[in-house]
């Protein structure tokens, strides 16, 4: 079996895993009146931004915790935080305070049993490996299928909150940039 077929076949074993009610549940939190930030390091935190990036295509208005134009999380906020072992210390430590101070929290882990899983509001549970051996195995490097599968999954919420709102592709590419 070739590389491409055997990461094909990861990808399908993690999404087939992953619990469509979760979405479902999550979905509901997400509305265009409210102000959506997202929180991960290292390449969870590039799948947070590129979920906040389809959000701001498809009308949302959503903040990258860390960069700088991103204002303080106040109560009534959403906070969607990534951590494939649901145990990351800058992670868990800015979410659990973001939510004693009333904000949302989603947390997206791959570890069910995790401290970021616990304390969350809703969860989305992804379970492609991590680096700490969590969830289904891989050939791939450390957390890159959970990494490519949060992707998926988050795109997948990102399409249905466009489904919900009626917002059309024309209008989501209104919103992309068109600096070329």
């Amino acid at each position: 079996m070739s590389l491409i077929e055997n990461v094909k076949n990861e990808i399908n074993q993690v999404l087939e895993l992953v619990d469509e009610n979760q979405l479902d549940q999550v979905e509901p939190l997400l509305t265009k009146d409210k102000r959506i930030f997202v929180l991960g390091a290292g390449r969870s935190g590039l799948m947070a931004k590129a979920f906040a990036m389809r959000l701001m295509h498809i009308g949302y208005t959503p903040y990258v915790i860390g960069e700088t134009i991103t204002p303080s999380v106040q109560p009534g906020d959403i906070l969607l935080a990534i951590s494939g072992s649901g145990k990351t210390k800058s992670i868990v430590e800015l979410a659990e305070k973001a939510h004693s101070n009333g904000v949302t929290l989603i947390g997206v882990t791959s570890n069910s049993d995790s401290k970021l899983a616990t304390i969350a509001d809703q969860i989305i549970i992804v379970p492609g490996a991590t680096k700490n051996g969590d969830g289904v195995k891989s050939i791939q490097l450390l957390s890159t299928l959970f990494d490519q599968t949060v992707h998926i999954t988050l795109d997948i919420l990102a399409l249905k909150l466009s489904q919900r709102d009626h917002t059309s592709n024309e209008e989501a590419a209104h919103e992309h940039s068109n600096m070329e």
